[in-house]
């Protein structure tokens, strides 16, 4: 029998192939929270180090069978890819890696387990084959070595050159690194984290932190710190005004929260969501947080229900999370080439909704975790140009360090964590 944490990591892998639930989604529900701290941490490395060098699993897999591998059956593909990525990238023993392996697919594809059992003893003895030149030809190491999807590396390729795409990709396959920030409310929240075993060290944004060691997992469940990704946490600095704030586009909600913490009593913060779902787990979040200043509402961003004007709005819209491979392994696998396109029309939309809630003399952000610049520059520079009441208000001096010209881009090659593009902009009539 394979162990819990193998057969619910085969799980996850096999419903995001069908275009399940996000990782997040599908690692949050019971089944998956009551395992043990040991079993748990195995099961996530499972799944995101199996999707995040899925590319380089396929290409070793494919040399050490006949046929297509995409002529297997799909459970019995998820079941050879898990035992081929802890062959390669665990310490798990060879003999546990591959016996385990084995046993998921008699249970997935009971006639398929003889197959599974040959290709991986094959890979234990000959070892996975020499990675292609990246300097050569990288295209193929992109794709094999750097585990992105063909037309995703031909855009790369095309759009920033070799040298930007090899450096995005190389660093989009490690782990990215845990930031989060205190709760205020809680003035010994540092002294807390401390006692429960967890080492940080400030990150460049104002309030972030960035853990050396210890998992905050346990902390972040009692409201003692919110885990959010250093990027997240400087759109919501830029995004920060006294008086009235909306967040468009809030779930799950941890830029509501900072706003709320860095405005304090000098404003209120207004948290919208179109999904139910979502608005719940914002309340949840909120009561836990003891966030009394920040208001939630069910809403459509199209469609916002407000008569007033806000001092600032924050936009971080829908995109294609193309900037947050490292965090979502499973975006290189569920986006399709079409996608950067059709997130940009729905961008627009829902900047020219949300625009005329901005006060005069307010602020609007706009800000996406994408790298493509359907979804960035070419959302901002025809709003700008349509709409002359708005124009680019200058960036604070803390945030230079990621400035791109008049606008914040967060790079995964240069700042190691999610790529995170902002325009901060400012209602003049």
């Amino acid at each position: 029998m394979p162990t819990p944490a193998r057969r619910l990591a085969h799980e996850v892998l096999s419903r995001a192939r069908r275009g399940g639930p996000t990782l997040a989604e599908a690692l949050a529900e019971t089944e998956k929270e009551r395992l043990s701290t040991e079993d748990r941490a195995l099961l996530h490395e499972l799944v995101y180090g199996t999707l995040r060098h899925r590319g380089w699993l396929d290409h070793v897999l494919q040399g050490l069978v006949s046929r297509p591998l995409d002529r297997s059956a799909p459970p019995l593909l998820d079941a050879l890819r898990l035992g081929a990525y802890q062959l390669l990238f665990l310490r798990v023993p060879d003999h546990a890696a591959v016996s385990e392996s084995v046993s998921l697919a008699r249970e997935v594809e009971p006639r398929g387990a003889g197959f599974v059992n040959a290709v991986l003893r094959r890979l234990q003895r000959e070892g996975p084959p020499p990675e292609p030149s990246a300097e050569r030809d990288p295209l193929l190491w992109l794709t094999t070595a750097g585990s992105l999807p063909r037309w995703l590396a031909e855009r790369w390729l095309e759009r920033c050159g070799a040298t930007e795409a090899l450096a995005r990709a190389r660093t989009l396959l490690e782990p990215p690194p845990v930031c989060f920030h205190f709760n205020p409310a809680i003035p010994d929240a540092p002294s807390r984290a401390t006692a429960a075993g967890l080492e940080s060290r400030p990150a460049t944004v104002a309030g972030a932190w960035e853990a050396t060691r210890g998992r905050p997992g346990d902390l972040a469940a009692r409201g003692v710190l919110h885990v959010q990704d250093e990027g997240s946490q400087l759109v919501a600095a830029l995004a920060t005004h006294p008086g009235r704030v909306l967040d468009a586009c809030a779930a799950p909600g941890g830029k509501s929260l900072l706003l709320t913490d860095r405005l304090g009593p000098v404003g209120r913060v207004v948290a919208t969501d179109v999904s139910l779902r979502r608005v719940r787990t914002l309340a949840q979040m909120r009561s836990r947080w003891g966030a009394s200043r920040l208001d939630i509402v069910a809403a459509n961003a199209l469609q916002p229900p407000f008569r007033g004007t806000f001092d600032a709005v924050l936009l971080d819209a829908p995109c294609s999370g193309l900037g947050t491979l490292a965090r979502h392994p499973d975006i290189r696998w569920r986006a399709r080439p079409g996608d950067p396109v059709r997130h940009a029309r729905e961008q627009r939309r829902l900047i020219e909704a949300v625009s005329p809630l901005v006060a005069i003399g307010g602020r609007l952000v706009y800000a996406t975790c994408s790298v493509e610049d359907e979804e960035t520059l070419g959302v901002v520079e025809p709003f700008l140009r349509d709409h002359p009441g708005f124009e680019i208000e200058q960036l604070p001096s803390w945030s230079l360090r990621f400035a791109s010209g008049s606008f914040v881009r967060m790079s995964p090659s240069r700042d190691c964590g999610d790529s995170f593009f902002a325009a901060r902009l400012q209602r003049t009539a």
